[in-house]
């Protein structure tokens, strides 16, 4: 296959993960197939990062220079004078991105004829990738639906813009596609009735649905689990279709439903992704990156006064971890606040990265010479105590404390605090286990991210959770800190979307039609 001969079509997009996982995928002779034509975002920051990094891989696939993107990365120039000196560039990024945040459901007529333009002026394979909003369906999304008397499901248009997605696969009969949502998707439930059978049945058979002639069927995979039938899958339980992403080098518990496509005419059958030897854990995955004090969120914010609640913290949290464990557990750790921490470093540090060297391809550009969007936010002081608390307690016991752990002089003044209903309301990323999966609640308060080092007692910070999602660190998040958050909580793990990729490239290459 040559370069770019895979045409992508990229809906939902986020900032985008997936499609830079399957753009990054190559060929055995070191080409890389796939072309990314359009990319459709609604939100209007993540539509800039989404911009951004178009216009990086542009650069790149086409041979040239870096030095001006690096420049803008270590804020040297801005990105309107980014764009400036490479207004074909620019032009080709915006091309892709829409030249704007688009919505489907309600820009369709102009993303439907750019999508129309490219099918018809491309001759190679297709493919198209995406997931439909995920609020309706997570589990989150629906128990705060239940307390909600006026919600009705079936007025609730997010439970059908997986039907926006069949109007483009009967717009582009694609080879393939690739459909991602939440594991919520598999129990989601309209009038009473489980709504994924019917979304299966509707992407095998997208014509029945948009009503179009002349509309190809799909078999649809799993790509973990192996059909009994590969000409004709089906599988006995909907459970099939889950990916828990631990399993597959991400440092992360993120379990996502992600459905392969293949059009019916095609003659091969897709392999399965291959599982890692050896997951990789939230130290190996940050532990090189610098390390940052929190802030203060109610007061004056400054390093000293921060030092000065730290120490006095740690004097406090050894007295009590002295009487929940053994006086030898609670005396080996060091509790002190590390001295001379800022809230946001640029400069990299001299750590060696310690995850497996298959990611630290992935991840580290040797040309970058910048942390990007590593920045701490600020925090209670009540909150750093139990931050060191819950960062401490796992290094003893290997786990993050539950709500019935804290001793009574750490309880928060909340009233279901003891209830068990909220037994998680403040919880570690363990050092040495993968960690929880990265929500767009991270953008909200860090009590569920708390970083594994007392001497820090701080959230992770928008790079942190970037690595625990797999983006490069040359991958650049626009918008506001806590948009990043929200950006990245919502996105597919590239280097998941990457070995994606390799599956579909290697599909594509042996398959017959």
């Amino acid at each position: 296959m040559e370069n770019g001969e895979i045409l992508v079509i990229d809906l939902f997009a986020g900032p985008g993960g997936l499609g830079e996982g399957i753009s990054a995928a190559k060929t055995d002779d070191g080409k890389t197939p796939f072309q990314i034509g359009i990319s459709v975002e609604k939100d209007t920051n993540a539509h800039q990062t989404l911009t951004t990094r178009a216009f990086f891989r542009l650069l790149k696939n086409k041979s040239q220079p870096l030095d001006n993107y690096y420049d803008y990365l270590h804020g040297k120039i801005t990105r309107d004078e980014l764009f400036e000196l490479h207004p074909d560039i620019a032009f080709e990024a915006n091309l892709e991105t829409l030249n704007g945040a688009k919505e489907l459901g309600k820009d369709n007529e102009l993303i439907h004829k750019r999508i129309t333009e490219l099918v018809k002026k491309h001759k190679g394979p297709k493919v198209l990738i995406g997931g439909p909003p995920c609020q309706a369906y997570s589990l989150a999304g629906r128990s705060r639906n239940a307390g909600n008397k006026s919600y009705i499901a079936e007025d609730d248009a997010r439970h059908f813009l997986y039907k926006e997605y069949l109007q483009v696969i009967s717009l582009a009969k694609p080879d393939i596609f690739v459909m991602e949502n939440v594991r919520g998707i598999l129990t989601a439930k309209v009038n009473g009735q489980v709504m994924f059978p019917q979304i299966l049945e509707d992407l095998r058979n997208p014509g029945s649905v948009t009503k179009q002639k002349k509309i190809p069927k799909y078999k649809i995979y799993s790509l973990v689990v192996d059909a009994e039938n590969p000409k004709d899958p089906q599988y006995k339980d909907s459970a099939d279709f889950l990916i828990r992403c631990e399993q597959y080098g991400i440092p992360q518990a993120r379990h996502r439903v992600i459905l392969l496509g293949v059009r019916e005419d095609i003659k091969a059958t897709p392999e399965t992704l291959k599982l890692c030897e050896h997951q990789v854990t939230v130290e190996q995955a940050i532990s090189d990156l610098p390390s940052l004090r929190s802030g203060f969120s109610k007061q004056k914010d400054n390093a000293k006064d921060w030092e000065a609640a730290v120490t006095k913290n740690a004097e406090k949290l050894k007295q009590i971890l002295t009487k929940q464990f053994d006086p030898e557990s609670a005396n080996s750790l060091n509790l002190q606040p590390k001295i001379g921490l800022s809230r946001i470093e640029t400069a990299l540090s001299d750590k060696t990265p310690a995850m497996p060297e298959s990611l630290k391809a992935w991840y580290i550009d040797p040309s970058l010479n910048v942390v990007l969007n590593h920045e701490t936010r600020g925090h209670m002081v009540n909150d750093l105590l139990r931050y060191a608390y819950c960062a401490a307690y796992a290094q003893i016991e290997g786990s993050s404390p539950k709500s019935r752990h804290f001793p009574q002089e750490l309880a928060p003044a909340h009233a279901n605090w003891d209830t068990g209903t909220h037994a998680d309301r403040f919880r570690v990323q363990v050092a040495d286990k993968y960690a929880t999966t990265v929500t767009s609640h991270i953008s909200k308060d860090g009590h569920y991210f708390v970083h594994y080092d007392p001497q820090q007692c701080r959230s992770l910070s928008v790079r942190e959770a970037a690595r625990l999602q797999t983006f490069p660190d040359n991958y650049l998040f626009e918008g506001t800190r806590t948009n990043q958050y929200v950006q990245i909580g919502n996105a597919v793990p590239p280097y998941l979307a990457f070995q994606i990729g390799q599956l579909i490239s290697n599909f594509l290459l042996h398959a017959k039609q």
